[in-house]
């Protein structure tokens, strides 16, 4: 189906929220249930006074549109999680999973490039911490993006992406296409759910594994949420310098420990030790993203994976950390990323490389 002729057919399934959808200032509509619907604006939830009849039109529209993009959604299969033809995800529950009515949320697609100076215009990031960024992705270190849900994960790697130096292969690995990277060699893989009868699919690990005989300079996986992070994580010791993935996580520890977790889920048969020692040595940089009180988005940490230390934990140390947040009046929080006198152990690199980044960059502001 051609994208002129889905939204045609979007605009006759969801009529009653068709205004919302073509809404440039609407990020994303949260219906639960016909006479309930949100809208989130600037990252903050409004409620729309949009509704639908009643259960059955809504019910009719969601089963229209897993049709029309291949997918079911049924009393066997009560979950819908697909990408539209324009690059939108929309997400369904049905009851009577879902308690109150069809639940529907739909993230607009945007094709508008974000850049270092629009993070540093929202006040996101600080021009020190951007280059900082720019940097590691020059010198190849391997970088998870650390979040929550809605935080920005996939807008920051995808700006991350667009910062490999050129002359590069990149392979992308993700459940649902999301990922908007502006590069010149770029190849694409996606995830594809079994059929009816549980044949076809094709998961994660399976195009992990894949991509490493293809080439890669560099591995990107946009969200790693099950036991594709030890082929990740083993591809990121073996050479494969510039790897990149998100992970759900609410600080850098965090996201260490998660990480871990889910490579427990794999088929490697090796001891916790072991394991965590591999999950240390892969990953160089977690870059934390939050959503704050007042909406905003914006990067909370750069820290620096440094191995175990003696008693077997992480040793993360932040390199960048937000300032304390201070609620003007007009509600909007202002704080400001900041070194806080930690050196990089790859200091000697960026010196090496004449790269334009002193280590008095990294001096604890007074």
């Amino acid at each position: 189906m051609s994208e002129g002729v889905f939204k045609s057919a979007i605009r006759q399934f969801l009529g009653p929220v068709v205004p919302l959808l073509e809404d440039p200032a609407v990020s994303e509509i949260l219906i639960n249930g016909p006479k309930d619907i949100f809208v989130e604006k600037s990252g903050k939830l409004h409620r729309s006074e949009a509704q639908f009849p009643d259960e059955d039109s809504l019910r009719a529209a969601v089963n229209s549109i897993a049709q029309s993009v291949g997918r079911r959604i049924d009393n066997d299969e009560p979950r819908l999680d697909a990408r539209l033809p324009d690059g939108s995800r929309i997400a369904a529950v049905i009851p009577p999973c879902a308690r109150n009515g069809t639940c529907v949320s739909i993230r607009k697609f945007t094709q508008k490039t974000i850049t270092f100076k629009d993070y540093i215009q929202m006040g996101a990031l600080t021009q020190d911490a951007a280059q900082f960024l720019d940097i590691c992705m020059f010198l190849g270190k391997n970088i998870l993006v650390s979040g929550g849900t809605g935080s920005g994960k996939t807008t920051l790697l995808s700006l991350l992406c667009s910062r490999i130096p050129k002359g590069q292969r990149v392979i992308v690995i993700e459940d649902s296409s999301e990922l908007t990277i502006n590069y010149d060699h770029i190849v694409s893989f996606e995830t594809r759910m079994a059929d009816q009868l549980g044949q076809g699919e094709v998961s994660m690990k399976d195009l992990l594994k894949s991509s490493l005989r293809l080439r890669p300079d560099r591995i990107i996986v946009g969200e790693v949420r099950s036991s594709e992070a030890m082929e990740l994580i083993n591809a990121m010791n073996t050479g494969h310098k510039g790897c990149l993935g998100t992970v759900h996580a609410n600080s850098p520890e965090d996201a260490m420990v998660r990480l871990e977790s889910l490579a427990q889920g794999g088929d490697a048969k090796i001891s916790e030790r072991a394991l965590r020692s591999q999950v240390a040595s892969a990953i160089d940089l977690i870059v934390q993203i939050s959503r704050y009180g007042d909406g905003s988005r914006r990067i909370a940490s750069i820290a620096e994976v440094r191995g175990l230390a003696a008693d077997g934990a992480y040793e993360v140390a932040p390199i960048f950390s937000m300032s304390r947040m201070v609620r003007g009046a007009d509600g909007k929080l202002s704080g400001q990323l900041q070194p806080i006198g930690e050196i990089p152990s790859f200091m000697g690199e960026i010196v090496d490389n004449n790269l334009p980044f002193p280590q008095s960059k990294f001096v604890k502001a007074a």
